[in-house]
This record gives structure tokens, sequence and C-alpha cells, in this order.
């Protein structure tokens, strides 16, 4: 029986590192290649000896697909194609490929430069794997081989960020990356069709929680930054380069205009420009409101949003400083919360999910004594909001997601374990669609029943139609008609259709029963009072006409078609009604043949 076999290498059971292996009808396929931003030894990267233990892996892999630029689902990538060895074809959007080597080699730069790490990718091999990508547009089909081809769909998230089919004959996954539910600010709510696919592969981040209106967490966020520039406090907020921060870049932006405040708002120096090229370059990967006034006015263009120096974190005064990294792991986000961490009058907010193991995570959790680089403790006496701006789907947009798909099986990844359990029942018993959530290494594996296309020919549907039965598509609908194979393809056609293409005249096939009857009338007068009976039950045109009668002990015996309707249900009830009782011996229906007279009815069976 065929089969679909799913191993995670990173995000199972976990966030971060994000690398899902599908095997589907023979073919192997790698879904994104991240690396894991709480560790930073050989843990950071996937174990690739999973895939194959001897020979290449170009050999083995068939293609690899990156669902978008954010470095848990691509920081792999160089290390996988040019240290391990794959030269195989990388798939993505056009906004991700254009992105993608920004932000690796600002990852390089962090790890090589400044922490002075060996055993690690340079510019070049960056600038080598992005040779191989091969970008794709939205609903385009793409064919990878004969047999295997991939789609990718909008997924909101972040520019650029797709879900993907992928499909070899009648069988099918989706891989959903990462994506929002809801539109925001300056991206569009993510969207797919109704694929109905073998297999769903979800993330699931936030599994466990609904978020509140998103107004009422503008409006929080809004408040806090509010009232600690107004005590004179410094607000960090780190966030990643694209994405969020464009989100609260505007929000903020918007709220300094109207009530007129003066203190400055800072952006990660050449972030904002970068931003603003690629967001001006794929201004139709936005939402609506974006594009339609980008002409007029582009709002990444801030007024009160300036570039940010070094030096700035040292000035007296309020200021909000947006930084990156988002999680607080690593770079200028990380040196400018030591040095604001000590002061009671500031604010550190986080707005997204934080791995295991990063600075930020640990903030969050409620540690105040942080063991620093060279074995040094700061003591953290900033105020530390948590307010979710995460452009991750809720428990509620997964589901929603899932009931949209309509797959046959579920397979979490991209969250942690116990929220994974509570959502895994929830789609069970809610949706009655069995679900999988492996850790990484484990192996799930689908059998998946092959299903055969077939064309409906659309006199067939019409002629469906004209009976007044409206087709509903979650029940399976029974069509009579002739299947017809020509080259390998299914069709189902009338059967007046089917003799014509075929060239072949009707013909009928009649079947005859025998019924006994035990009657004391005369033969003639028996036939006379069962034809009276079965012309008053049975419509004109089922009538071949009576037989002749049987002249064997007095035994009566008529012949005719079988009729249709209430008839052919109970021919012992057209007996009974004419006032003929059967003889319990010799109706079919009571039991072994015996002698005696009997009258006898021939009925086509």
């Amino acid at each position: 029986m065929p089969e679909i076999r799913v191993t995670p290498l990173g995000a199972g059971q976990d966030v971060g590192r994000s690398c899902i292996l599908v095997s589907i009808a023979g073919k192997n396929v790698m879904l994104d290649c991240g690396m894991h931003m709480g560790f930073n030894d050989d843990r950071r990267f996937p174990d690739f000896s999973y895939i194959t233990r001897s020979g290449r892996l170009t050999d083995f892999l068939d293609c690899v697909i990156i669902s978008h630029f954010h470095l848990d689902h691509c920081g792999a990538l160089p290390y996988f194609s040019e240290m391990v060895g794959y030269d195989g074809p990388i798939y993505m959007t056009h906004p991700t490929q254009a992105i993608c080597p920004i932000l690796l080699e600002d990852y390089r730069k962090i790890a090589v430069d400044k922490k002075g790490e060996a055993n690690f990718f340079t510019s070049q091999m960056i600038k080598d794997c992005m040779k191989k990508v091969v970008a794709v547009h939205l609903h385009q089909t793409v064919q990878v081989d004969d047999e295997l081809e991939i789609k990718a769909y909008y997924a909101g998230h972040v520019l650029g960020a797709a879900m993907f089919q992928i499909k070899v004959g009648s069988e099918s996954v989706v891989y959903t990356g990462d994506y929002n539910m809801t539109p925001d600010r300056h991206l569009g709510a993510a969207w797919i069709d109704r694929c109905r696919p073998n297999l769903l592969i979800t993330e699931s981040t936030y599994a466990t929680t609904i978020r509140d209106s998103k107004r009422c967490r503008e409006r929080d966020f809004l408040k806090k930054v509010h009232e600690a520039v107004e005590r004179g406090g410094k607000v960090l907020i780190p966030v990643f380069a694209l994405g969020r921060a464009q989100e609260l870049c505007i929000l903020l932006e918007t709220f300094w205009e109207r009530m007129n405040l003066k203190a400055p708002i800072y952006f990660s120096t050449g972030l904002t420009e970068k931003a603003n090229h690629y967001y001006k370059l794929f201004i139709t990967w936005t939402n609506q409101k974006i594009r339609k006034t980008f002409v007029q006015r582009n709002m990444f263009e801030f007024k009160h949003i300036k570039a940010f120096d070094r030096a700035f974190a040292d000035n007296p005064g309020p200021m909000v400083v947006f930084a990156t990294p988002g999680m607080l792991h690593a770079g200028q986000s990380l040196q400018i919360f030591r040095k604001w961490a000590g002061n009671e009058k500031n604010m550190v907010i986080m707005p997204g999910y934080c791995v295991q193991g990063t600075v930020g995570h640990k903030i969050l959790s409620g540690q105040r004594k942080l063991e620093m680089e060279g074995r040094q403790v700061l003591e953290v006496k900033m105020q530390v909001e948590y307010m979710s701006f995460s452009a991750h789907a809720d428990a509620k947009g997964i589901m929603q997601l899932v009931g949209q798909v309509e797959p046959e099986g579920v397979l979490l990844v991209h969250g942690e374990a116990k929220k994974m359990e509570f959502l895994k029942q929830k789609i069970e018993q809610e949706l009655r669609v069995s679900c999988y959530m492996p850790a990484n290494g484990e192996t799930v594996t689908l059998p998946t029943s092959p299903s055969i296309p077939v064309g409906i020919s659309l006199g067939l549907l019409k002629r469906e139609m004209a009976q007044g039965l409206l087709p509903d598509a979650k029940k399976p609908r029974l069509l009579h008609g002739t299947l017809i194979m020509k080259d390998s393809n299914f069709r189902l056609v009338s059967s007046e259709q089917a003799l014509k293409e075929l060239g072949l005249a009707e013909h009928q096939l009649r079947f005859t029963c025998r019924v006994h009857l035990h009657d004391p009338r005369k033969e003639q007068e028996t036939a006379l009072r069962v034809y009276s009976h079965l012309k008053r039950w049975a419509p004109r045109s089922f009538w071949l006409g009576l037989g002749r009668s049987g002249a064997r002990g007095g035994s009566h015996c008529a012949s005719r078609q079988r009729p249709q309707g209430p008839l052919r249900a109970a021919p012992s009830r057209w007996v009974r009604d004419c006032g003929v009782h059967p003889h319990p011996g010799c109706c079919p229906l009571r039991g072994p043949r015996h002698q005696g007279a009997a009258g006898v009815l021939d009925l086509p069976g």
C-alpha cells in the first residue's frame, strides 16, 4: 500500500531549527532548513545524517523548499548546501530570495566576526547557495520533475512567506511554514485552496493561545510606551528586521503624530532603508490598504522614526528604540539591553515568541539575574513586558486552516510538546481528523488510499441536476452512468452517450421467476383476478401480458415483466390482496417445494 513518511529533523516538539523530511510516492523533499537560536554549538543546525548515511544528498533529495526568510527556517541553508553538500534545486518565493541572503550575512557577521566562531559558512558560500535557488510565484504550479509538482500559497506572516503544496500523482502534502490567519497593518491574511491533501503539516507555536482583540493589544502597547516615556524612561523593543518591526513602526508613527510627542524613536541603522526598498519592490505582497495608498504616500517613510547610532544609547532622557534581533540572543538589541537593564525607569517590550535558551525567554520566565558571557551577572531592574504582536496563527486560526483545507491527517510541528498535545486532542475531537506530533528524528508513516480521478460528462451532470437534487460538497453523491477507460483516462457518461461513442446497439436481458399459487377457482377466473390486481398496481409500460396457463394438476400459470416500485418489494402482497393464497410449500419464500395443486405465476427476476 502507498504511504507518506514524515521525519522532523528540527521543529519536532520544539520551536526553531525548522527542517522536515517528507517522502511521498518515492520522492523525497526537505521542507525548510533553519537554525536554532537557543544554541551556539553543533545543535544549532539540524542533524542531516538522518537523511542518508551513505552517498550524496543530491541523489537522495529531489528538492528543498524554504517557506520564508526567518533564520529559524533558512539559517542552515548555506551550511547544508555548501558544507554538507547539496547541489539540487532550492525553491522559495521572490521576496524570500531577495531578503534571505541579507539576513544570512548578518547572522554570519555576528557568529564569525563578533563571536569568532569557526566551522561556519562564509560570504561566498551564501552567494553560491543562492545560485541554486529557483524563485516561484504564488499559485504557480512548478514541475520539479515529470512526477513531482509544487504550488505556493500566500501565508501572511512576513513579506514573501508562503505555504506549499507538494503533489505526486494523486497524493499530496501541504506544508504551512509560519502563517497568520488575521490581516495586520501591512500584510494580508493567509489563504489557500480547499485542496484536501493526504496530510497537512502545520506550525503550532501558539497551540493553546486565543488572542484578544488586536485593537485592545495595540491600545495597551501604546499606553505602556507612552507611560514609560512620560516618566523619563527608555523603551527597548527587540524585533526582527522585517515584519513585526514595520507593523509596530506604523503604529507608533501614527500615535506620535496624533499625540504630538517629541521623544525620539530610533530603528537599527540601515534596516529601515532596506525594509523600505523591499516593501516598494514587492508591494503586491502587502495588504490592500498599503497598495491603495502607496502612490500618494509611502507608509514606510517615517517622519518620527530615525536611524539609530550606538552612541545614542547613552543619551539622557526618554527614547524608544527598535533593535534587532527579536529574542535578545545577540546583536544590537542585546547590547542595548545590557546598558539599560539596571534602571527601573526603563522598559523592554517583547512583542513576539522567544525560543528557550535565549535571554528574551529567560526574562519572560521571571529571571532577574542573568549570567552573561565571561560569567558576568546582569541584574535586571527594568520593567519587562510581553505583548503578543506575533505574526503566527493562534489556536483558533490553526483550527480555521485545518477546517478550510480539509486534510485526511494533520501533523504538528514548530511548537512546544505540552501545547501540541492539547491542540492534537482538540483537532481529533472537534474535526474528526487524525493528528500526529513527532519529536525530532521520529518518523510518522501514513498509509494512503490510491484514488483514481474520473471525469464526468456535462450531459450526465445536467440530467442529475434536472432531478432537482442540489449537490452537497460534504456528502457523497451517487451517479448512474457508464464508465469508459481510454488512454488510461476514466470518464463517466450516460449509457446513451456510451453506446453512441462505442458504436453499439442497445439490447435487453430479461429474467423470470416462478410463484406457485393454490386456488380452487377455474384457471381463467384466477388469471383475471391476478391480472386486474397487478394492472391496478403496475404502470402499463411494465406489462408484457399474461402467459399461457399450465395444465398440470389444476395449477395456474401467468407470466409478466417484474414490476417496479411497491410490487417489487412484496410479491406476496399482490397475491393476498386478490384473494389467492400461496401454497405454504410452493412459495419460494416459504420453504421447500412439495406436491399439490397450485397456481403458478412467472415473473421476470
